[in-house]
Order: C-alpha cells, then sequence, then structure tokens
C-alpha cells in the first residue's frame, strides 16, 4: 500500500504539474528492493501533446519512483545498501547526492502518458571508495514501463550517491 504522507514529502521538490507519481508499492526479494507504481500525465510539464510518453517523462518518472523506492526502503528497513540511513539523511540527500551517472531507454511500444504503470528493482547497491577515500554507494537498477493498450518501455539506469553517511 502506498505510504501518502511519505509520497508528498517526496514529491514536494517537483512543481505541481510534474507530480506524475500517483502510487506506489514497495516489496523486498531476497534482500532487493523494488516498486510497483501507477503514473499519471495529464499535461506533458514541457511540450505539446505527443500522444505519447516520451524520454524526458520516462526520467521524471524514473527519478520520482526512485526517490520514492529510496525512501520506502530506508522508512521499513528493506533492502541493502541503506541500512544506516535515517529519513533525515533521506531528505539531506535527495536532491544534492543522488545523481544518475548512466540511464538508458529502450521504446518497445508507445506508452499512453495518461495512465500507465511502472516498476523498479534494485539489481545492486555496493559501497564503494573513490580515489580520495571519499565513499559512495553504487547501484544498478532497472525499470519498466506498461499501460493497458500493450505500450512498453524499458532500460537500465546507474546511481551514484555520494557525501553518503
Amino acid at each position: 500500500m502506498t505510504d501518502e504522507a511519505l509520497l508528498a514529502r517526496v514529491l514536494t521538490p517537483y512543481k505541481e504539474h510534474c507530480k506524475y507519481l500517483r502510487s506506489a508499492v514497495v516489496t523486498e526479494t531476497d534482500g532487493r528492493a523494488s516498486a510497483r507504481c501507477e503514473f499519471e500525465i495529464p499535461e506533458s510539464c514541457y511540450i505539446d501533446d505527443t500522444g505519447h510518453l516520451n524520454s524526458v517523462e520516462v526520467n521524471i518518472c524514473y527519478n520520482q519512483m526512485m526517490y520514492y523506492l529510496v525512501a520506502k526502503s530506508v522508512k521499513d528497513g528493506i533492502g541493502t545498501g541503506f541500512e544506516s540511513w535515517t529519513l533525515d539523511d533521506f531528505w539531506k540527500h535527495q536532491l544534492p547526492d543522488i545523481l544518475i551517472a548512466r540511464f538508458s531507454a529502450r521504446f518497445r511500444r508507445p506508452v499512453d502518458p495518461r495512465a500507465f504503470s511502472g516498476e523498479m528493482e534494485f539489481r545492486s547497491v555496493t559501497r564503494r571508495t573513490r580515489a580520495d577515500g571519499t565513499p559512495f554507494l553504487h547501484a544498478e537498477t532497472a525499470f519498466r514501463y506498461r499501460d493497458a493498450a500493450s505500450g512498453h518501455c524499458d532500460g537500465e539506469a546507474t546511481l551514484a550517491f555520494v557525501n553518503v553517511p
């Protein structure tokens, strides 16, 4: 079930017309956290209606899904990699210290942006150290979006959590 208060707080940095994530259910399997989400984009925040989910919106939805998944993982103590984090740590690091190091998406069939679902999973979260001795978390993730009419998009993203507690 969606933690409505947590979702509202996670989406606080977004402009009102850019809050696309409507609900999210987080689960844990074999120490890995994942989320199943519902999205709605009534109107694109930056372009005239294209009639399909585009790469900018895919990225915005990924960010919202990822932020919620991390926050919920921290709050509920699920998954690996964030055991030492508190929600205060997450709020402090949400915008400045969670970086997308690599992002790729494949559009298999056009996805209707008005109503679609998304899934995201952490494939791995490992603590690493830069050459200067500064620790960071390195995370490999996968995501996919689908709609009721067989629309489909999927991809991978690598995250770097810098300045970690």
